[in-house]
């Protein structure tokens, strides 16, 4: 493990060329850039389809425009804590999932690490089949309706338009998502002008109730939170002397206008037509000329956001102790992916089954996410970034490798969203007796707690 994390190719991190670094500390001779970038970073990836979808969703739970509307926008905020959880890649110079470590300790790590790959896997093939069925469709608008051979090769130019800058790497991440913002923006800014004046902004008859508000605030906060293991995989890059402030509204306004943006052109979108087929409701409410544009929209963002979830998964695999550079390593998550998408495209139930085992994992990833915060911010975000890259002996082997305190909190986190989640595969027992709410990612809040409880005076900032 020790020499996995410490060796790296040469290579600066510069645009069309293959990163060098993978979870090795970044040097700060080769630091670069400025905070501005993460909002480029956030903006692009997060100007994806499923904000419409989750607009959707939440109106289809009984809420109003208005109480959407205000799930929405508190959904949108969540980025303020993703963005400022990268300080600890400013402070460190390496990923998430390697900094995780002093929170639940070397082998306590690999549990969430390995489920974290699963679910960053999971998101690249549902957005690379949502992308694929768009271009295919996009296709059928220019006069080419092919079947299966139309979908395969829409599913070779997804793969291959995802690949190509993930395998590149950092800086051409940045610069890919930062030019697609400027296209994608323009084009979701005109879907919103065609939706947003037709909206119904009357309450409904009915009250959504406790069901209704929870399962909303689950659907619009789960897409946040599965971003709470990378954020410092992209602030590893910037110079020491970024500060907390400019590094965590940049990165949270971008997550934060995009999302909110499609979110609400979703809800709109849901008052007037029937949203159980998002892409052929939305498309209902545009005008001809605009739909194949619409369609170009979400083959973008579906690409956008596949782009970081690979590429984070390239450096988590290193964490999981694969023997090979971030470069090589990303070619498991994309022939994994790709079969997926397979899958996903050619076996009907694959997205389904896929999708709800997803939704299952934040039973996990709130807790741990929970954890992670707390433990940033009891250390001060100041770690010994040697000894996160050392082995046995290291300040962050704890017992045999485990963590106790962080342990601990991530199980009792985990029973308590076990308990109250309710799922496709998965109804807790406290589910009923609350009225039917899903309380899963007050998990998050369980775990910090239990952490703080347990390690407030053994998790303190790193000697400099």
């Amino acid at each position: 493990m020790l020499h996995q994390d410490t060796a790296a190719d040469t290579g600066r991190d510069e645009v069309f060329q293959v990163e060098g670094h993978g979870i090795d500390p970044i040097p700060d001779a080769e630091r670069h850039g400025g905070a501005k970038d993460l909002f480029w970073l956030w903006f692009g990836s997060n100007l994806t389809f499923t904000y419409v979808i989750n607009g959707a969703l939440a109106v289809a739970f009984g809420l109003s425009f208005w109480q959407a509307t205000a799930v929405v926008v508190i959904g949108g905020l969540s980025f303020f804590a993703i963005s400022a959880a990268g300080l600890s890649g400013v402070r460190t110079g390496t990923a998430t999932l390697v900094i995780s470590r002093a929170a639940f300790g070397v082998r306590g790590n690999w549990p969430a690490g390995l489920l974290n790959w699963v679910v960053s896997i999971g998101y690249t093939i549902v957005n690379t089949a949502v992308g694929t069925l768009a271009l295919e469709a996009l296709f059928a608008d220019l006069g080419w309706a092919g079947g299966q051979a139309a979908r395969a090769l829409a599913l070779l130019v997804t793969l291959t338009m995802t690949f190509a800058v993930a395998l590149w790497g950092h800086a051409t991440v940045q610069f890919a998502e930062r030019w697609m913002a400027y296209a994608l923006a323009l084009g979701f800014a005109a879907l919103l002008a065609f939706v947003l004046p037709g909206a119904d902004t009357t309450a409904p008859a009915q009250g959504p109730g406790a069901v209704g508000w929870s399962l909303a605030f689950v659907v619009m906060l789960a897409g946040p939170f599965s971003y709470l293991p990378m954020p410092a995989d992209y602030t590893r890059y910037l110079p020491r002397t970024t500060s907390l402030k400019a590094l965590t509204w940049s990165g949270a306004l971008g997550g934060f206008l995009s999302s909110v943006a499609l979110g609400v052109a979703g809800v709109a979108a849901a008052t007037q037509a029937d949203m159980t087929d998002a892409v052929a409701g939305a498309e209902g409410l545009l005008p001809g000329w605009f739909q194949p544009l619409f369609l170009a929209l979400i083959l973008g963002g579906s690409v956008t956001n596949s782009i970081i979830t690979l590429y984070s998964s390239s450096l988590n695999l290193q964490v999981l102790g694969i023997p090979w550079s971030r470069a090589r390593a990303i070619v498991i998550s994309a022939a994994v992916t790709a079969l997926g998408s397979l899958g996903a495209l050619f076996l009907a139930d694959f997205t389904t089954s896929l999708l709800a085992f997803l939704s299952l994992l934040i039973i996990v990833f709130a807790p741990w996410g929970g954890v992670f915060l707390a433990d940033m911010v009891l250390r001060r975000c100041s770690y010994d970034s040697d000894a996160l890259h050392a082995g046995e002996g290291g300040t962050y082997w704890y017992r045999s490798g485990w963590h106790p305190a962080g342990i601990t909190a991530l199980l009792a986190g985990m029973a308590f969203a076990a308990l109250t989640c309710d799922s496709e595969l998965w109804t807790g027992p406290l589910v009923a007796p609350l009225g039917g709410a899903d309380l899963t990612l007050l998990g998050a809040l369980v775990s910090a707690l239990v952490y703080v409880l347990l390690a407030r005076r053994t998790a303190t900032p790193a000697q400099p």
